[in-house]
């Protein structure tokens, strides 16, 4: 049994907390930006021999030497940062960064909702986890703090998302292009039932300090993952099980509680709405006629998670009022 390995918490501890920092500004919709919404046919990957343009300062701040360096495996990568238009649930436009690092072997996705909540995906390909990062909008007038932090942490699924290598090859022909996916992936049930301990938390992937560190009291991940990791060796201390439905006294989800100093189950609906998902390929004859192919362009993703999880208050889940 996992309860055997992990301490569970009582009620009584302190959960979730409210993380203090910085106002963020609330997002606008740009649907001017875009005239249509185009698919993936103006996306393409960089083919091997390609090269890229990096720009260094020299002693007058004025002038600028340019430098063509060839993406070889023997040169130094030229790191993605790929800015595209996606189109949201709410029908708004917003700027989706995408972020690779291919000898790190991971990749970054950040946008800004509507209501201002900014959502932060990273996908570690060598350790094979996944982490959700949302910082949400406080709201003062009932005594919350600037903004909320969480962070959920689970597995990295096959065919989530394109190898990082591939990702910090993507262009795009047309920036103004308003983009909406090209396949629905439905929506994953997620039962985020044990807390993370922050510090400890780097056995499972070094990004969590510098993503999560504003969430450092709520962090989750689910009790089928962690059993994953406790047979790869993973200390089971990091891990603590946190109050269930079935718990005693009974837990009701916070959008039925009535009480805001009341701990109960909360939900988390987030949307991923465009994800490079699979690679395409394209084919070529060489000089002798012989067909090949070769990695040519992008399939696009949507796709959604309900993450539920234990608070100690639904202070700390107001938005569930409004789901």
């Amino acid at each position: 049994m996992l309860q055997g390995w992990l301490k569970p918490r009582g009620l009584g501890q302190r959960g979730a907390a409210q993380a203090s920092g910085t106002g963020i500004t609330a997002g606008t919709g740009r649907d001017q930006l875009g005239a249509r919404d185009l698919s993936t046919s103006d996306l393409y990957l960089l083919r091997p021999g390609t090269f890229c343009l990096v720009m260094f300062p020299l002693a007058d701040s004025r002038r600028f030497l340019w430098l063509l360096i060839p993406l070889l495996g023997c040169c130094l990568p030229c790191l993605a940062d790929l800015k595209v238009l996606v189109r949201l649930e709410d029908g708004q436009v917003t700027e989706e960064n995408l972020q690779a690092d291919s000898d790190k072997d991971f990749i970054t996705l950040e946008f800004r909702k509507t209501d201002g909540t900014f959502v932060t995906y990273l996908a570690d390909f060598k350790q094979d986890v996944k982490i959700f990062r949302v910082l949400i909008l406080g709201e003062l007038e009932r005594g919350q703090s600037q903004f909320q932090a969480l962070c959920f942490v689970t597995r990295l699924q096959s065919n989530e998302i394109i190898p990082s290598e591939s990702m910090a090859k993507l262009r795009q022909k047309n920036p103004h292009a308003v983009r909406q996916a090209e396949e629905m992936r439905g929506t994953d049930t997620l039962q985020m039932d044990v807390a993370v301990n922050f510090t400890k938390g780097v056995q499972l992937t070094p990004h969590i300090h510098n993503i999560c560190a504003e969430a450092k009291e709520a962090i989750y991940t689910r009790q089928e993952d962690v059993r994953l990791w406790l047979e790869r060796g993973i200390d089971g201390s990091m891990f603590e099980v946190l109050p269930q439905p079935s718990s005693l006294p009974p837990l009701h989800p916070c959008k039925l509680c009535h009480r805001d100093w009341k701990p109960c189950i909360c939900s988390y609906h987030l949307s991923l709405e465009w994800i490079p998902c699979s690679l395409k390929y394209c084919k070529n004859r060489d000089s002798s006629g012989k067909t090949t192919s070769y990695r040519c362009g992008i399939r696009s993703c949507q796709k959604a998670f309900s993450f539920h999880f234990y608070v100690t208050q639904k202070q700390l889940c107001l938005w569930d009022e409004e789901t």
